[in-house]
């Protein structure tokens, strides 16, 4: 085995164990523990955090965070890279201890000239456009590692009425046109929700209810496992070509879309009942460019609101 693999392979070996000997090592890789050493001294070098205890019971761990091995991009994967990460700009808060702006520099920064160059010269040509977010959400970070190890979390949420105190336990975050969002399961109505991000106050750890088994339900799947037990209707709503195309980049698991071959279409599938005013509200912003055609409750319910926007210019 080369040089270079054994200390590729030696880094990933001591971010595995955290804790190793010399002897180990050896072992290991089938050279001399003076070798070993010699490696040890280059991968301290090379900025892996090594601390070494001595005594019959000594070795080494590793310190802090663990650290990569270095990967080798080809250009095109470099550039690829670099944009992914430039989008991530739009968004003020990430669910990421590191900002967006050290991500970017130390990327940037250790890429050759040319690509740098090339790089440049591609930011005044090509761009991911976004929402930009407009509201800081501070604890996203605490709400993904809920959602990972399956702990409940108490929350301040604030709404336009008033601000309450309840228990979640986080399915996951999503953003979506410049907002974060965390749907739970909220132990004071009992029932799932989406919680804005941005209105959360404070977090803290509950430690006294028991979380329920939430491991099968993901981001993905959370629709149609969460509205098994809900009351549900079928909807019908004729698109035009513009509303086709607004629809397009709607993602809603249990809502289809059909197009017809002039351009326009309509849309079909189930909803939940609670999803009533939400609809309401979202179909009304495409104008004259959707046409809902059942259910009743949604129908009426929509001219309940467009009722209320008509009296407040009369």
């Amino acid at each position: 085995m080369s040089k270079a693999k054994r200390l590729n392979e030696m880094i990933m070996m001591v971010n595995r164990k955290k804790r190793f000997t010399v002897r180990e090592l050896a072992e290991e890789f089938g050279v001399s523990k003076r070798t070993i050493l010699r490696d040890l001294q280059e991968l301290s070098e090379m900025g892996v955090p090594l601390y070494s205890e001595v005594g019959p019971h000594g070795g080494y761990q590793i310190l802090n965070e663990r650290i990569l091995p270095p990967i080798a991009f080809n250009e095109d994967e470099a550039v690829s890279i670099f944009f992914a990460i430039h989008a991530l700009r739009h968004y003020i808060s990430l669910p990421f201890d590191i900002e967006y702006e050290s991500i970017i520099k130390k990327f940037y920064l250790n890429l050759s000239g040319d690509i740098r160059d090339t790089i440049d010269q591609m930011k005044d040509r090509v761009d991911f456009e976004s929402v930009h977010q407009q509201e800081k959400s501070s604890f996203l970070k605490q709400l993904l590692d809920a959602a990972i190890q399956q702990d409940i979390l108490i929350i301040s949420y604030e709404t336009s009425r008033k601000t309450s105190v309840r228990s979640i336990q986080p399915i996951g975050i999503y953003a979506n046109e410049g907002k974060w969002y965390c749907p739970s399961y909220c132990f004071l109505s009992k029932d799932y929700r989406v919680f804005r991000c941005d209105r959360i106050r404070y977090v803290e750890r509950d430690e006294k209810n028991d979380p329920i088994d939430l491991s099968n339900i993901k981001l993905r799947n959370r629709f149609s496992i969460l509205n098994q037990h809900k009351e549900t209707m079928e909807i019908y709503v004729e698109l035009t070509k513009s509303g086709v195309d607004k629809f397009q980049s709607v993602n809603w698991p249990t809502v289809y879309l059909r197009k017809r071959d002039d351009g326009s279409g309509f849309i079909e599938g189930s909803i939940a009942k609670h999803d009533i005013t939400f609809l309401s509200n979202y179909f009304i912003g495409y104008g004259e460019n959707a046409i809902i055609k059942e259910p009743f409750e949604l129908i009426e319910r929509t001219k309940e609101i467009l009722n209320k926007v008509l009296n407040q210019y009369s």
